[in-house]
């Protein structure tokens, strides 16, 4: 067969093409580096890219109220929460990590976990979760929407954070891509490793004493 170059007319489809730059979703500027701020759509249920003036406006009280909500950078932990072995059974979550938020139009908390498919939803009743997570405070200072509590159960015991909503998709992205096999192999571990070091450096300790 003749080889050479590709006819022009089948070069687009040939010629790889150059990452697509993100740009804010709301003013439309260039968003240079890995790291940017995220807004939740509340309309399609979806994260959208921002620049940190569009993020920072939308921050601002009184902004919460309309289709687009700031993702905050708070990290908090609660090392004296009650999520035990009991606790966790309950949740019926079949892998180590789970997330859980609340939904505003719903008005309710959803549970997530990461999975070879993505993020998954957990069919259990409502009920079920909040009778589990009464053992943390964190659970009742959730932001609708824009925070999440993230649950990690590894080598009897639970591990028990306060996150932006973006990091758990970010986790569940990251799982996807790297999950091997039945158990998500070597690779998808040590990368659930270092996220979990990341988070609990962010993270600061809640204190007082519990309700």
């Amino acid at each position: 067969m003749p080889s050479g170059p590709a006819p022009r007319g089948l070069r687009r489809f040939t010629t790889p093409r150059p990452p697509r730059q993100e740009q804010c979703e709301l003013c439309g500027v260039p968003l240079d580096g890995e790291r940017h701020r995220h807004l939740v759509d509340t309309e399609k249920r979806a994260l959208a890219c921002a620049c940190a003036p569009c993020a920072q406006l939308l921050a601002h009280d009184g902004a919460s109220s309309g289709r687009f909500r700031a993702v905050p950078g708070r990290f908090l932990s609660d090392p004296r929460h009650r999520i035990d072995d009991t606790a966790w059974e309950l949740l019926r979550i079949p892998v180590g990590v789970a997330f859980f938020f609340r939904n505003a139009a719903l008005d309710r908390l959803v549970a997530m976990y990461p999975s070879p498919a993505g993020a998954t939803e957990s069919e259990l009743e409502p009920v079920a979760w909040q009778t589990a997570l009464a053992g943390t405070r964190l659970a009742a200072l959730l932001e609708p929407d824009v925070e999440a509590l993230l649950l990690r159960r590894a080598e009897g015991r639970t591990e028990c954070y306060l996150v932006p909503i973006d990091l758990c998709y970010e986790l569940v992205g990251r799982m996807r891509l790297r999950w091997q096999g039945f158990d998500g192999g070597a690779e998808a571990r040590a990368d659930l490793e270092a996220f979990f070091a990341y988070v609990r450096q962010q993270a600061r300790a809640l204190q007082g004493s519990r309700p």
